[in-house]
């Protein structure tokens, strides 16, 4: 499984998102979107808008957060097929 994670340093949700995945053990390239030339424009191109954290799984662009609720665990778990406590 291939993960990238669209991120930037002062995101609250895109740490939260991190620390799930480094939890769970899934290993992920972190593109921060504030160092890397263009990746806030792909975010963009791909969903709409500048929301960050974005997952890009084997190529397809996931949400992993809701403005109001932050990140899906329970959400995230079932994709991933991991334990949600």
């Amino acid at each position: 499984m291939d993960v990238k994670v669209y991120s930037a340093a002062w995101c609250r949700d895109c740490r939260e998102a991190k620390r799930f995945l480094a939890k769970h053990n899934i290993p992920f390239e972190e593109i921060d979107i504030e160092r890397t030339p263009g990746a806030a424009d792909e975010v963009e191109d791909n969903v709409g808008k500048r929301a960050i954290p974005q997952f890009v799984i084997d190529g397809k662009w996931v949400q992993p957060y809701r403005p109001g609720r932050g990140f899906l665990h329970e959400e995230m778990s079932a994709l991933f097929g991991v334990p949600h406590p």
